[in-house]
């Protein structure tokens, strides 16, 4: 074959906002919710940008009928006046241009999260259309944009219909986009209202005295955001449902520079640190720097207050880090230019300067709060908390040792039950937690043995959401999952050593696989989330049916399905329903559930940690009128049994 010339002519350059619909991943990540929702954010973090910077204090968001949104802030408004080399008004550019906007010095934004100066344009880009009207300076102006396709069947994407417009006076001030997605790129996805309030919330703690307004014209629900208290009222809701050990959270709020820190911290009677990171209100959700900051700086003075106030005799040694952490949850909000995240998810902070200045301002606070004896009774409940830590790590760390063995007589909960991939290549193999002994004799026959291992439960493992770790590592199915990955736990955890890139959670598509599941989300969630946040963790999705008749079958996966199923099937056809793995051969599990052509797997993420926290601790936790609310909000108590009204009779 003649090798093909590569010349000047065969590279494309693609005008304007063409790359951003051709790639649309690159800019928002996947076409699917998430990114559809993202267009929306990117017009909210500008909205943020102004308001945090000391402009204007409120955001209105709405959800309209036709699935467009509308985001309008009291800010400055986006400039109107045309650009010096553009030759265009500030509006058209920021929407039209990749690359440009108001963020790049600290002139205009002392902080910002958004800095790559892509939000609004890529917004504009995968839109249907999208209008701006600004208020500024007394004058009302509004700019149109739309996708369209030429007579030649080019795309052309996020083009001004006319050049920005003044259409009359105004007393307001600042920007009201309003856009809807193309549904060409993002199907038939709707707007979540959920999803709106959980962001918008999070956003009004980390802002103080912000307010969102947020609304949904297709179910009438309202919602508004106003917290004075910021980040104090941040921890205080996130520990909704727990046993808090003192009054209020301990706040403080320290600056150097060009550098803003937010501290807010509580203890429950949990057994377990939940942290909170935000870098120009963007959750870190990997922590970085800044978290390694704060407990450094918290270890120290908790632990030279216990030495001088004699809660530490001089031949004992200090507490740990993890002993002061146990049951304290925490929020950090910084501001700070210059941002430097690892990797493209945004989900941790690499800036090296800003552990020590975290360290620092932390440090200096602490000292002072902990100094002014009313806050005594406050470092007595955190000191003894701490004792009571470090006598269950003690206890712990003998457990840790004999899970982490690797030939010790406690690795004995492994034979039997473990069927281990015999392949070398971790980025290949795959765990199946397979619930029950039937399933999991079934998908030990189904497997690829090279690369796929089966490890079956034996009956529900422990709710660790209301233990001690010492009691965790107590359970013996706890403690052959530890041992069967091979990474430790809590603060010894190593994925370097993980055994499986895929660890895939297979129970029975009824209430009791549900809350297996459940189970064991929570544990993977307290002790061993980085397995989550590097997405390791997954959910294997089993058939609810099998349509099927002479040389024709077909395997269905949800009630909704099912119809169609059963019409591509056509006359005489026959229809099982499954109560449980069990049920299947190992051919069937094999072929519906563990092969990787056919199988369909949910990866478990956590974008939104503050959510994650609440919804663990409402349907985990001890708080029974929380778990009911949430159940009578969620659940449809009017559904009916879709296989028994209408297919029944064909079983």
């Amino acid at each position: 074959m003649a090798e093909k010339n590569y010349d000047a002519k065969d590279i494309v350059v693609l005008e304007g906002l063409d790359a951003v619909r051709l790639r649309p991943g690159m800019y928002i990540g996947t076409t699917g919710a998430k990114g559809m929702h993202h267009l929306l954010w990117e017009i909210v973090d500008n909205a943020i940008d102004e308001i945090s910077n000391g402009h204007g204090d409120t955001i209105k968001i709405t959800i309209h009928k036709d699935n467009s949104a509308t985001v309008e802030d009291n800010g400055r408004g986006i400039p109107v006046d045309i650009h010096p080399t553009l030759g265009k008004s500030g509006v058209e550019v920021v929407y039209t241009t990749l690359h440009a906007g108001g963020k790049f010095n600290t002139d205009n934004y002392k902080f910002s999260g958004g800095l790559h100066g892509v939000g609004a344009s890529v917004t504009n880009a995968l839109s249907k259309w999208c209008n701006v009207t600004v208020y500024k300076g007394g004058k009302e102006y509004l700019v149109e944009f739309h996708s369209y396709e030429d007579e030649n069947g080019k795309m052309h994407s996020g083009i001004a219909k006319a050049p920005l417009k003044m259409i009359g006076k105004t007393k307001k001030s600042g920007t009201k986009v309003t856009f809807l997605p193309d549904s060409e790129m993002f199907g038939n996805i709707k707007f979540s209202f959920e999803t709106i309030a959980n962001r918008a919330r999070e956003l009004a703690f980390l802002n103080k005295g912000l307010i969102i307004e947020l609304s949904d014209e297709n179910s009438g629900s309202e919602e508004r955001f106003h917290y004075e208290g910021g980040i104090a009222d941040f921890a205080q809701y996130l520990i909704e449902g727990k046993t808090k050990l003192f009054g209020k959270p301990v706040y403080f709020h320290a600056e150097e520079k060009n550098f803003d820190l937010e501290v807010a911290f509580i203890y429950t009677d949990s057994y377990t640190e939940s942290s909170f990171s935000f870098v120009n209100n963007i959750p870190t959700v990997e922590g970085g720097t800044p978290e390694t900051g704060f407990r450094t700086a918290y270890t120290k003075v908790m632990n030279d207050y216990a030495r001088t106030n004699n809660y530490l005799k001089e031949k004992e040694p200090n507490f740990l880090g993890e002993d002061f952490r146990e049951g304290i949850t925490f929020v950090l909000n910084i501001k700070m230019n210059n941002v430097q995240f690892e990797g493209q998810t945004k989900t941790k902070l690499g800036n090296p300067e800003a552990k020590t200045l975290v360290e620092s301002l932390t440090m200096q606070a602490l000292v002072r709060f902990f100094a002014d004896k009313k806050n005594t009774s406050i470092a007595e409940t955190i000191i003894n908390k701490a004792k009571g830590a470090a006598k269950t790590r003690e206890a712990a760390k003998k457990a840790k040792e004999l899970t982490r063995a690797k030939n010790s007589a406690e690795n004995f909960n492994l034979v039997g039950k473990l069927a281990a991939a015999t392949g070398k290549d971790r980025e290949k193999c795959e765990l199946f937690i397979v619930e029950g002994d039937s399933a999991g004799g079934s998908a030990k026959q189904g497997r690829d043995r090279k690369y796929q291992a089966v490890l079956p439960l034996r009956g529900k493992p422990l709710n660790a959401e209301k233990k001690r770790i010492d009691q965790v590592l107590a359970n013996e199915e706890i403690r052959t999952i530890i041992s069967a990955l091979n990474t430790g736990i809590g603060d010894d955890l190593d994925l370097s050593s993980l055994r499986y890139n895929k660890v895939i959670i297979l129970s029975d598509a009824d209430q009791d696989g549900a809350h297996i599941r459940a189970i064991l989300l929570t544990f993977f969630f307290r002790y061993m989330r980085p397995l989550i946040t590097n997405g390791h963790i997954y959910i294997g999705l089993p058939p609810l049916y099998k349509v099927y008749k002479k040389g024709y079958e077909e395997y269905v996966y949800s009630d909704a399905e099912l119809p169609a199923a059963v019409e591509r099937a056509g006359k005489n056809y026959s229809l099982q329903r499954y109560k449980g793995l069990g049920e299947m051969n190992p051919d069937q599990l094999k072929y519906t559930t563990m092969d990787p052509e056919k199988r369909s797997l949910i990866q478990v993420t956590m974008e939104d940690a503050t959510a994650a926290e609440k919804i663990v601790t409402t349907l985990m936790g001890d708080d029974i009128d929380a778990r009911k609310a949430y159940i009578n909000q969620h659940a449809n108590f009017d559904r009916e049994d879709y296989f028994m009204k209408n297919y029944k009779r064909v079983n």
